[in-house]
């Protein structure tokens, strides 16, 4: 596996002669000692890889690259640390830029619309592989490390090494996305709380059934009830049984297309999703690049009864168990509000934000005790209804190094070596103790991990389980993400300000984005602009054509909240383990 590394004796040969390179090796040995450890390579290995990226460096010394990605701790520690030492290393200057996800999105959208070089590369989630693959705007990155930028591709890259390759990988079997940091949607509840006899005995009593991790969404709802309705208080403080977020701004549309249609069991079974119905509730047909319509009347299910329903949830859940305030919250705001210690569960939870809840009570987290153990567990998300064995249960975010072909090949390539400076492997595994988003098999399975991981509440477990395949990103069925991903918040948005009613607002989200993509299928027929590989919508039918054949759209049940089921959670883990 480690074959390509060039031992630190003949790479020193190599670059023997040249004055700059021995104080470039000279800042990588103080960068290894002192910043890259733990790692899965050994010091020498570190050394090896680093004179491999001095070496490959060397056209571009003394240039300033632009570079974009989203605010999570991962991203911080590559702006602050990481672009600071491969400019030392690589004589390489990076000004790594942070804004917000729906400003990346913008960001990518209109450097591909005017083919002006705003940023050199970006950290792209790999819900846009759809988009990617499409419209071939963004460099095919099989071709590139095959071809041009052959020389500036890291030997010891080890694509196999890679947990998400499989989500940045277009219909043609081509990879158009690196991954970065990966995260994943699960359940997040406080085991502290879920383990007291007293409070084990009066939900038994209420419901019948046992406190645990929720199976279901009606068991998720009844604990919600029993926190809020019931237990009300703990230690002298108000405590509520759900958390989430509901302002209106573009992150809650991500906040629905994050496979919560999905969860509540809106789309087909298939993985990584449903085929031929996804989690947006859009059609295409296996074996097609062609979307074929999101309403029901076409065949999609974006305004089918399981979507309804997973939006009056939501929205229910949000207005009768979450703290006061928690509609107005946004992504950035919800998942850190955690920490304060007043909220039992929440079903949507981000594994990116696990750096903010291990953080000591020093710190105003509330959320672990005196020696800095959580006392909560994350664990699988529980699913709706409508859902089947075999369909996607949850969402898991990919941020993809994208370098979009508007950049200058120079430009491209000295980005593309920042890009594989911070997954490599003298790197990664101290960049995923950082921010504790893994990207990497070597890496989750380290041994530092397996120390710190009673540390960490579930998230090394679930990452060396065989279930984090079924979380997944958004899929191919998506044809222009950034197009369609703006449609989803204004629309949610009415439903918590009560302008619509959650089927209204279905219905009118569905329609637009076949709006939408009737016109993506006109621009591809007119100008071959989607490759061909554009919607081709369906004629609408009466909706009971659709609901009255299996699969997804899937009609509605008279029973949508069956009997809550719940599992211990010490059992879910030793699973796991085996």
């Amino acid at each position: 596996m480690r074959k390509y590394l060039l031992s630190a004796v003949a790479a020193g040969a190599v670059l023997a002669g040249a004055g700059s390179a021995f104080a470039d090796e000279a800042a990588a040995k103080k960068w290894i000692d002192q910043e890259f450890q733990p790692s899965v390579l050994t010091k020498d290995e570190q050394l090896a890889e680093m004179q491999w990226f001095i070496q490959a460096s060397e056209p571009f010394d003394g240039m300033e690259i632009n570079v974009l990605s989203e605010g999570i701790p991962t991203h911080s520690y590559e702006s602050e640390v990481l672009a600071k030492a491969f400019e030392e290393i690589t004589g390489i200057k990076v000004n790594h830029q942070i804004l917000g996800e729906g400003e990346v999105v913008q960001a990518v959208q209109t450097q591909m619309q005017t083919g002006r070089n705003l940023y050199d590369a970006y950290v792209n989630d790999s819900d846009l592989i759809g988009t990617h693959s499409r419209l071939q705007l963004a460099y095919n990155l099989t071709d590139w490390m095959g071809g041009d930028g052959k020389g500036v591709t890291n030997p010891g890259l080890d694509l196999e090494d890679f947990m998400g390759t499989q989500f940045t990988t277009g219909p043609d079997g081509d990879l158009y996305q690196l991954p970065d940091q990966q995260f994943a949607n699960l359940y997040w509840f406080r085991k502290d709380w879920f383990d007291r006899e007293d409070l084990k005995t009066a939900f038994k009593d209420k419901y019948g059934y046992d406190l645990g991790v929720p199976v279901n969404w009606s068991a998720y709802e009844d604990i919600a009830e029993f926190f809020s309705k019931d237990v009300k208080e703990v230690d002298g403080v108000t405590i509520y049984g759900h958390m989430d977020y509901g302002k209106r701004a573009p992150d809650l549309g991500w906040r629905m297309t994050d496979a919560w249609l999905s969860m509540a069991g809106a789309g087909d079974k298939g993985e990584p999703n449903g085929i031929p119905v996804d989690e947006w509730g859009i059609r295409m047909e296996a074996g097609t690049c062609n979307p074929v319509g999101a309403s029901v009347s076409r065949g999609g299910a974006a305004n089918g009864p399981a979507a309804v329903y997973a939006i009056r949830k939501w929205d229910e859940w949000l207005r009768n168990y979450a703290p006061p305030g928690a509609a107005s919250f946004d992504f950035y705001q919800s998942l850190p509000a955690l920490s304060q210690g007043n909220v039992a569960q929440q079903i949507f939870w981000y594994t990116a934000f696990t750096a903010d809840m291990v953080k000591p009570k020093s710190e105003g987290n509330n959320t672990v005790d005196d020696e800095g153990t959580p006392l909560w567990r994350m664990a699988p998300s529980p699913h709706g209804p409508y859902w089947e064995e075999g369909q996607k249960v949850g969402y898991q975010d990919v941020g993809s190094w994208t370098i979009l072909k508007s950049t200058p090949e120079d430009r491209a390539k000295a980005a593309w070596l920042y890009a594989q400076f911070v997954v490599s492997k003298t790197v990664d595994t101290k960049k995923s103790h950082v921010g504790l988003t893994f990207i990497r098999d070597s890496t989750v399975n380290h041994e530092s991990f397996t120390e710190r991981a009673p540390k960490l509440g579930g998230l090394v477990e679930f990452y060396r389980s065989p279930d984090r395949v079924a979380w997944s990103p958004t899929g191919i069925n998506v044809p222009d993400y950034p197009k369609l991903a703006q449609i989803w918040w204004q629309q949610i948005g009415d439903v918590n300000s009560g302008a619509f009613t959650p089927q209204e607002a279905m219905d009118r989200l569905a329609e637009e984005m076949d709006i939408v993509m009737g016109r993506m299928q006109q621009a591809d027929e007119r100008a071959n602009v989607y490759g061909g590989c554009g919607p081709r919508l369906n004629e609408p039918q009466d909706p009971q054509v659709w609901l009255s054949k299996p699969g997804a759209p899937k009609a509605k049940l008279d029973n949508e909240k069956p009997e809550g089921k719940t599992v211990n959670y010490d059992e879910l883990v030793a699973r796991w383990g085996q």
